[in-house]
């Protein structure tokens, strides 16, 4: 049996390299995956929890979270999708510069 302690190190690895992930880079894309996988992390954690506590609820939490980050990534890719045709570049610095 695994130890506690072991996911929640492995999720703020994650969340970390996410959070410096979205700090440094400007690639909208690599922004996206970048908060996905903070909201993974944060998942983890929370299954994590659900586990050590023996209780369902951060089970079904997270089933709703996984839904809405669904959503999320169609939107959010569309939105990408649309930036990129309006400005021709997915870099977050340049697009949001310009002004049309």
């Amino acid at each position: 049996m695994v130890p506690l302690e072991y996911y929640l190190v492995l999720s703020a690895v994650l969340f970390t390299i996410g959070v410096v992930g979205v700090v440094i880079r400007r690639n909208a894309i690599v922004l996206f995956l970048c908060v996905e996988m903070m909201l993974n992390a944060v998942n983890l954690t929370l299954i994590a929890f659900s586990r050590f506590l023996g209780s369902i609820d951060g089970q079904v939490l997270v089933i709703i979270v996984m839904a809405v980050a669904a959503a999320e990534v169609a939107l959010g890719l569309a939105l990408i999708l649309w930036v990129y045709h309006w400005y021709g570049t997915l870099d977050a610095d340049r697009a949001c510069g310009m002004r049309g």
